[in-house]
Order: structure tokens, then C-alpha cells, then sequence
């Protein structure tokens, strides 16, 4: 991703710049090229070599804790995860304080962890200042007018230290009444996949972008957030429809991609996110070759569900399947992140999951870390720009 940054941080800036005044981004230093050449991927499987499982399993969660405390956000993160996300109990009131927020969060600044935000803009905004144009506006505009939105959001985003955007909806939701289709870019597979495109490209100029909901919302009605969503799409109608917009995303280079708690049946019974199957479909039918992130955990909690009220078992399960990034925030307590990596730890010494499994998951979250930090950059907002109205 990094070299997608450097090669076309200009051509971003152009775009974000003229249509909305964006803030400005500095170009990579000559350490973050050195950084480029010497191949994230090689270095992560040589850090991940030298791990204790426990470490291993430490570092392919993504946790949260509901506070701007930095003492106690760095507390937290001591404990060796690869990752946190900001909700809105963790976003200040003054925008500068954000800047010490996710300072707090990288316990070893050399090695910072993902830290991640849901900024799609409009209906799912964490930060105040985003004032650019979102999905529901988007959705009805040309591709080019979301590249210049989400250059400029991108932008806003990486200059608060972080680094990972959960802000790209690949959804196809044709049915207004679809909980996520006033998030989506568009509405038909074609248009939305060209969107999506754009979002991606304007985006990994600047930070990790994700594609959500894997395989997408589009065909399961209900929303996630309580249920499991289920179709009985086959594979073959999904690949004409609801994959156009994924498929594009990953050509464009996005660097995550976020299963959702769906089902489609036809293809398996099991929700895509605890599914080997449709993992199996990311990897060698689409080629994505980036960090599976699974949506909240929490969500499978809160579906009712009797099989999925363990969230160890579930982010065992996930990793099991696939995943190589386990999120969880809807019903955790500071412990939970914990426990999930002491559960993960122990499958692997009990062989329900294997320990090859495991390294390749943290190898692949690990190499994301290090391709970020190698392309980092000093961050100033345009003093004399506005945002769109």
C-alpha cells in the first residue's frame, strides 16, 4: 500500500484540493521508502517467528475500551493487541485532543497499532469536522466526486493518528428500506463498484481502507447488528451482483476487508464471518491478498443466538476460518480482549486451531502495521481551506 501512497500522493491532492480543499498531506520520507524496499511482509514473518503464542494471539485483536484516558488507553494496550478502534465515547469534544488519544494508543511508537475508525461520513460520522460530501449525497454524483470526498475524509482521518478507515461501503442495498442503504454508494452493482473503486484509490493514498460488509448486505435483509442476516443467493447470481463492488474494491487496492455476520446459505449455513468457505472465496476467487477483519463480534452476541454467545469461541472460531483480524466492542468489558487472547492461546495448545493458522493471521495484521508505519508523514491542514458545504 505504501508504494500506492507514494506514487500517487500528487494526483490526491490535486483532486481533494480543488474540488473541496482538503487537508494537505507531506510526501514520504526517504526512511518510509527504505522501509518499502525492504518488504513489510518478510520482516512481519521474521517479528511473528520470534513471538510466544500468547503474543501471536495478543496481536490479531482489535479491542476497545470506552474512554480518552490516555493512561489508561496505554494501560490496555500494554497488553500486546494489534489493534483498537475509536468509537464516540473515545473522540474528544476539542478535535486537538484526538492528536493525544491515539498518541496513548501506541504503547511502542515505532510499531504503532492499527487504529481504526468507522468514517464512512453523514449517517456513520465519529469526527465532528468531516463535513464532506457522504452516501447519500455520493450515490447520485459521478465516481470522480467520491474520489474527491473521500481523499479529502481520508486525509482529516490520517492526520489524527489514525490509520485504519472502516468508512467503505460495498453493499449493494437496492431496497430503500434496507437498514444500510443511506450508507451505500449506490444502488446496483455497476455504479456501486465504481464508487467503491474511486473511494479505495483516493483513500490508500493516506491510510488502510476496508471494504464492508463482506459478502454483502445487498441480498440478506435484516440488520446485523441483531440478527444474522440470511439469502438464499447462489454463488453464482452473487458473483454477477452483490461481489462487483468487493471485486473492484480489491482490484483498486484496498488493504482491508471486513466480513459481515451474514449468511448465504446456498453457499454455507454458517455467517460469512465464521465461514471457511466464503474466506476461501475472498482469497482465491477475488485475490485478496490483505488482513480479513471480522465486523464487531459483539453483534454475534447480541443476535441471541445460543452458538455464538462466546465471544472467545467465536474469534477462535473466525480465526479458524480465516480471519486474521478479530474486532470486538458490543458488550466487552476491558477483560475481554484479555480473555480472547488467553482463549486463542489455549485452542492452539489444544489443536482446535493450528498454529500455522495463527502465524499467518498475525504475520499478515503485523505486516499491515509495519507498511503503515513505514509510510508515515508529517500532517498539516490547509490553513486557507473549507469544507464542502
Amino acid at each position: 500500500m505504501s508504494l500506492r501512497r507514494a506514487g500517487a500522493v500528487a494526483f490526491a491532492m490535486i483532486i481533494a484540493g480543488a474540488a473541496l480543499g482538503a487537508p494537505a498531506h507531506a510526501a514520504p520520507s526517504t526512511p518510509a521508502l527504505a522501509a518499502q524496499s525492504s518488504g513489510p511482509s518478510a520482516r512481519a514473518a521474521e517479528l511473528v517467528a520470534g513471538m510466544t503464542t500468547a503474543e501471536q494471539a495478543a496481536s490479531v485483536i482489535m479491542g476497545h475500551i470506552p474512554t480518552t484516558d490516555p493512561a489508561a488507553l496505554s494501560a490496555y494496550m500494554a497488553q500486546g493487541f494489534g489493534g483498537f478502534i475509536l468509537m464516540g465515547a473515545n473522540v474528544p469534544a476539542e478535535a486537538a485532543d484526538l492528536r493525544t488519544v491515539t498518541a496513548a494508543l501506541a504503547v511502542d511508537p515505532s510499531l504503532p497499532p492499527l487504529i481504526a475508525i468507522d468514517q464512512e461520513g453523514g449517517i456513520v460520522s465519529r469526527l465532528s469536522a468531516d463535513a464532506y460530501p457522504a452516501s447519500t449525497v455520493l450515490k447520485s454524483q459521478p465516481a470522480s466526486a467520491t474520489a474527491a470526498a473521500f481523499a479529502a475524509r481520508a486525509s482529516l482521518v490520517g492526520q489524527a493518528g489514525i490509520s485504519v478507515n472502516f468508512g467503505t461501503i460495498a453493499d449493494v442495498p437496492a431496497d430503500p428500506s434496507s437498514f444500510i442503504y443511506g450508507r451505500a454508494l449506490g444502488t446496483d452493482p455497476q455504479s456501486s463498484a465504481e464508487r467503491v473503486a474511486a473511494a479505495t484509490t483516493a483513500q490508500e493514498q493516506f491510510l488502510a481502507s476496508t471494504l464492508k460488509h463482506f459478502p454483502g448486505h445487498g441480498a440478506a435483509p435484516g440488520d446485523s447488528h441483531h440478527a444474522i442476516p440470511s439469502t438464499d443467493e447462489s454463488l453464482e447470481q452473487w458473483r454477477a451482483t452483490d461481489a462487483v463492488p468487493f471485486a473492484a474494491g480489491i482490484e483498486a487496492g484496498a488493504s482491508l476487508l471486513m466480513f459481515g455476520h451474514l449468511a448465504y446459505t446456498a453457499v454455507d449455513a454458517a455467517p460469512a464471518s465464521l465461514s471457511a468457505r466464503w474466506h476461501e472465496i475472498a482469497r482465491e476467487d477475488l485475490g485478496f491478498e490483505g488482513v480479513i477483519v471480522t465486523d464487531d463480534l459483539g453483534m454475534l452476541l447480541s443476535s441471541g443466538i445460543p452458538e455464538y454467545q462466546d465471544p472467545v469461541a467465536d474469534a477462535v472460531a473466525a480465526l479458524a476460518a480465516g480471519s486474521d483480524l478479530v474486532l470486538m466492542i458490543a458488550g466487552s468489558t476491558p477483560d475481554t480482549a484479555g480473555q480472547m487472547a488467553a482463549g486463542i492461546a489455549a485452542a492452539v495448545g489444544s489443536g482446535s486451531l493450528r498454529a500455522d493458522r495463527l502465524a499467518d493471521a498475525a504475520t499478515r495484521v503485523l505486516a499491515l502495521r509495519l507498511s503503515l508505519t513505514a509510510a508515515s508523514a508529517d500532517w498539516a491542514l490547509c490553513a486557507t481551506c473549507e469544507p464542502a458545504s
